[in-house]
């Protein structure tokens, strides 16, 4: 059975850190592309960082400068470090594997930034 856990989020006021993890079981780890994404309330969900089985990373710009992508094969897991965070950073964390066609979710986790 596949799953990834998403944990991390938490309140934080604005300029703080958070790092997010996302652990997965059930798949072969190091194949798999990781993507965070997130999604605030009325709004689209967001891309908001990448990173390649080869480890190559790739943010959106609201990301860039602030938050890290990283993965650790051995642990089997992904992280998100955001540093300067805003209020609108408040959303939703989601993280992704993809893997040819195989393709799986976690359930979130919810950072919300306090101004």
């Amino acid at each position: 059975q596949v799953q990834l856990v998403e944990s991390g989020g938490g309140l934080v006021q604005a300029g703080g850190s958070l790092r997010l993890s996302c652990a997965a079981s059930g798949i072969a780890f190091s194949l798999y592309n990781m993507v965070w994404y997130r999604q605030a309330p009325g709004k689209r969900r967001e891309l908001v960082a990448s990173i390649s089985s080869g480890g190559d990373t790739n943010y959106a710009d609201s990301a860039k400068g602030r938050f890290t992508i990283s993965r650790d094969n051995a642990k089997k897991s992904v992280y998100l470090q955001m540093n300067s965070l805003k209020p609108e950073d408040t959303a939703d964390y989601l993280c992704e594997a993809i893997f040819i066609n195989h393709d799986y979710w976690g359930q979130g986790t919810q950072v919300t930034v306090s101004s």
